[in-house]
């Protein structure tokens, strides 16, 4: 059966992925929950609708987009862990981390899938991570770990 995804499901797809999922799950679940709905003809015509109002609203926030990028160009985040006493941190820092940290200090709502932390994050100090926010938008910011 295929599906067409209305919200980002872990392991499945992206909001308006088309997936091949087994009869009963999209029946018994997906279906039901509102997560997706049958991929018939008809149903495609409105995906393409809706993916084309998606994209224009995303391009109508290209320019906020850009504000956002120079007011990040120049701030470092703090970004607290927990560390070893030879500044080894337990675990390492993801783009989930980085966009909480954005949300807590900058009041920024980035999707974590639009940062990426280009190298492994596993001990104290300064790194950087990259913002792809839109096509052809893309910035960095800085980010601290600092010891809790």
């Amino acid at each position: 059966m295929d599906i067409i995804l209305l919200k980002d499901i872990d392991k499945l797809g992206y909001k308006h992925d088309i997936v091949a999922v087994k009869n009963g799950y999209g029946r018994n679940y997906l279906i039901p929950q509102g997560l997706g709905v049958i991929a018939n003809p008809a149903n495609m015509k409105k995906l393409e609708s809706i993916k084309a109002e998606e994209e224009a609203k995303e391009a109508a926030r290209v320019e906020e987009y850009r504000e956002l990028i120079t007011k990040l160009a120049d701030a470092t985040l703090k970004v607290g862990v927990k560390a070893g006493a030879n500044g080894k941190i337990f675990g390492s820092v993801t783009n989930v981390q980085i966009a909480q940290a954005l949300k807590e200090q900058y009041e920024v709502d980035i999707e974590r899938r639009k940062i990426e932390v280009p190298e492994e994050v596993k001990e104290l100090g300064t790194y950087s991570a990259t913002l792809n926010l839109y096509t052809d938008i893309v910035g960095e910011v800085r980010f601290e770990l600092v010891e809790e």
